[in-house]
C-alpha cells in the first residue's frame, strides 16, 4: 500500500474500526431491547452513531499507541449496559445479548468483503477503487480479530457471558468469580504473546470464508480477482 498517502491508510483502518465497534456495541443494546431491557435503549446505545460507543481510552488512545508500537491492536468500547435481571430469562437471554456482538462482526466481514470485492470488480476501468479493496481487507481483518477475540471464554468478554449461562448454577457461580481478573488475563496473555497464537488461526479460517464468498460474488458478477 506504498501508493497511498498517510491519511489514506489512517482512513482505511479508522473507517472499519469505527463500523466494527459501533456495530458490535448497538447490536448488544438491540438484542436485550427485545429480550425486556431497555437499559441501553433509555441511554441511546442502539444506534449507529460512534460517538455514543467510543471509550477515549480503550477505543482512541490505546489502540494507537499499539498500532504505532507493535504489530497487534488492542482496545474496546464503552461497555453497553444491561440489567440482566430484566431480561425475560435471564440465564438464557444472557447468552443471546452477548453472541449478538460477535454475530453482528460476522456480518460485518462479509460485507467489508463485497467492498473489497467491488472494489476489485471496478479496478480494471477506476483504479481509484483499489482503495475500497485495501479498507475491505482491513475491514475483514478488524471483525475477524473482534469477533474472535469476544468469543474467548474469560469474563467479561462475550465469550465468558455465553459460558456463564451454559454452565449449570454451581459451576456458574463460582466461575462468574472471575472476572475482575479478565482483562489482567487478557493482557498477560498478549504481552506473552500467547493471545495472538490464540487467534491467529480462527482468524485466518474467517479470511478463508470470506474469500468462499469472494468466489461466489465472481460467479455472479463474472470478475476476477
Amino acid at each position: 500500500m506504498t501508493e497511498l498517502s498517510p491519511l489514506q491508510l489512517v482512513i482505511i483502518w479508522v473507517v472499519p474500526v469505527l463500523f466494527a465497534i459501533t456495530v458490535h456495541e448497538a447490536a448488544h443494546a438491540w438484542a436485550a431491547f427485545h429480550l425486556g431491557d431497555d437499559t441501553a435503549h433509555s441511554l441511546g446505545r442502539i444506534t449507529l452513531n460512534p460517538i455514543k460507543h467510543i471509550d477515549p481510552i480503550g477505543t482512541v488512545i490505546l489502540p494507537t499507541l499499539m498500532l504505532m508500537l507493535t504489530n497487534f491492536v488492542f482496545g474496546w468500547a464503552k461497555p453497553v449496559p444491561v440489567n440482566f435481571r430484566r431480561l425475560r430469562n435471564p440465564r438464557r437471554d444472557m447468552a443471546f445479548v452477548a453472541l449478538a456482538g460477535p454475530a453482528s462482526n460476522l456480518l460485518m466481514a462479509i460485507f467489508w468483503a463485497i467492498i473489497a470485492q467491488i472494489g476489485w470488480l471496478a479496478y480494471e476501468s477506476f483504479p481509484i477503487t483499489i482503495f475500497f479493496v485495501y479498507m475491505g481487507s482491513a475491514g475483514i481483518f478488524i471483525n475477524a480479530i473482534l469477533m474472535v477475540l469476544n468469543l474467548l471464554p474469560i469474563l467479561p468478554l462475550d465469550g465468558g457471558r455465553i459460558l456463564y449461562s451454559l454452565l449449570p448454577p454451581n459451576l456458574a457461580t463460582p466461575y462468574a468469580k472471575l472476572e475482575p481478573f479478565g482483562l489482567v488475563i487478557l493482557v498477560v496473555l498478549l504481552f506473552m504473546g500467547g493471545l495472538g497464537k490464540i487467534l491467529i488461526y480462527p482468524v485466518i479460517l474467517i479470511y478463508a470464508l470470506m474469500d468462499g464468498s469472494i468466489v461466489i460474488l465472481q460467479l455472479i458478477f463474472g470478475g476476477s480477482v
